[in-house]
């Protein structure tokens, strides 16, 4: 699935993977290829995205989250 992590100023990751777990409001949750619609607000806390070849975290102090057709857009 694509993902793509955004910030007013710049966008800071943009790439494939297989694995996004965010920090939610109500605790962390994982977003897997073909995951159902939804929209999500975000926590202070680490995101983590894993591919088959690498895994990358970000520290986010909060934001937004879409996933629609196998795409993750996280707004920070």
């Amino acid at each position: 699935m694509i993902v793509e992590i955004l910030t007013p100023d710049k966008t800071l990751f943009s790439g494939d993977a297989d694995v996004v777990t965010l920090p939610g409001t109500n605790g962390s949750f994982q977003i897997l290829k073909n995951h159902a619609p939804m929209i999500a607000n975000l926590s202070k806390g680490i995101l983590s995205i894993k591919s088959a070849t690498e895994k990358q975290q970000f520290e986010v102090n909060g934001g937004l989250v879409e996933v629609l057709k196998n795409k993750v857009i996280v707004l920070v």
